[in-house]
């Protein structure tokens, strides 16, 4: 497909917020808005693989669990969803939870989750801006209030509730109990320097997710082999004729994109399908003579690299 602008679709919730800032409108009725969707505009090919988000709480949310594929299947899903959060801004003192703090058999945690008791034993974790979180499927996870975090996943709704005081809505407890991985989670992702310009943040069978910082007035290709969103954090550039600011997505497949960067330089999230792990090529910096103006498809190889997140199989 060529690379197309998204539109974004606001998702109320009892825990969101009034105004999302600069990421979003606010609901005219005056509507809770607690998750943006980014939907390409366009499409009508296959939907994608990928799920770009924004979560903006205000209360926490439910302690919840996701299927992984395999048991997603079993119950007649597509598949699973295994995701990623990059902390946008956090309020002094905000928390997520991830995991548990020790293990707990099946029958334990489908006792705690019965009578309420999972909430002691959840791993709770303050976190701060720029912050990146793997939840693989399976993991025992909440998010606190006062967060704005984007969300990278597998394009899935399937969620099982497992505890949810604030809200009191109905739980999955069966469901919730056969998915869960009643144990530890790792809890923080340390970046790793692919290239002065790249971070890699997540790399699993599923998705790789990357922070990109451009310099000013330069001129990039991205070569989205794969499905490949783009989220622009700050500054400004012009992707494939699509402006990119912050709050702002692209997204593509099978192109490469032409990336003019502005006067302010771009910090964006990359996020593409993951089967052979981070791209070797996945950004070149285009050069300035005649031949090289535009970019055209790369006809090398991936990069077979992937660093272990610790996903269940």
């Amino acid at each position: 497909m060529p690379v197309h602008a998204t539109s974004v679709r606001s998702i109320e919730k009892p825990w969101g917020v009034a105004d999302p800032g600069p990421w979003g409108t606010a609901a005219p009725h005056g509507a809770l808005i607690g998750e943006l969707w980014f939907e390409r505009l366009g499409a009508r090919d296959a939907p994608s693989s990928l799920l770009l988000k924004v979560l903006l709480t205000n209360k926490a949310l439910s302690v919840q669990v996701h299927p992984d594929d395999g048991y997603a299947r079993s119950i007649g899903l597509a598949h699973g969803k295994t995701e990623a959060w990059y902390v946008l801004s956090a309020v002094a003192g905000a928390q997520v939870a991830v995991g548990l703090k020790a293990r707990l058999k099946r029958a334990e945690l489908r006792s705690a989750i019965v009578d309420g008791s999972i909430a002691e034993h959840l791993a709770w974790r303050s976190i701060v801006a720029d912050d990146v979180i793997f939840i693989p499927a399976g993991t025992i996870h909440a998010i606190g209030a006062g967060l704005v975090l984007v969300e990278i996943q597998q394009n899935s709704n399937a969620t099982f509730r497992i505890l949810d005081p604030e809200h009191g809505r109905p739980l999955d407890i069966e469901h919730a109990v056969a998915a869960a991985h009643g144990e530890p989670a790792e809890f923080q992702l340390r970046p790793e320097r692919i290239s002065d310009e790249r971070s890699l943040l997540v790399s699993t069978k599923h998705f790789v997710f990357e922070r990109i910082e451009l310099s000013p007035d330069s001129s990039w290709c991205v070569q989205a082999d794969l499905e490949t969103w783009l989220f622009c954090l700050s500054g400004s550039a012009d992707a494939g004729g699509h402006s990119l600011s912050a709050g702002v997505a692209v997204v593509a497949e099978a192109a490469a994109v032409d990336v003019r960067v502005g006067p302010d330089g771009l910090a964006c999230l990359a996020a593409y399908s993951g089967r052979d792990g981070p791209s070797a090529q996945v950004l070149s910096r285009r050069g300035t003579g005649p031949a090289t103006r535009r970019c055209h498809r790369a006809t090398g190889t991936r990069m077979f690299r992937r660093i272990e997140t610790h996903e269940p199989s």
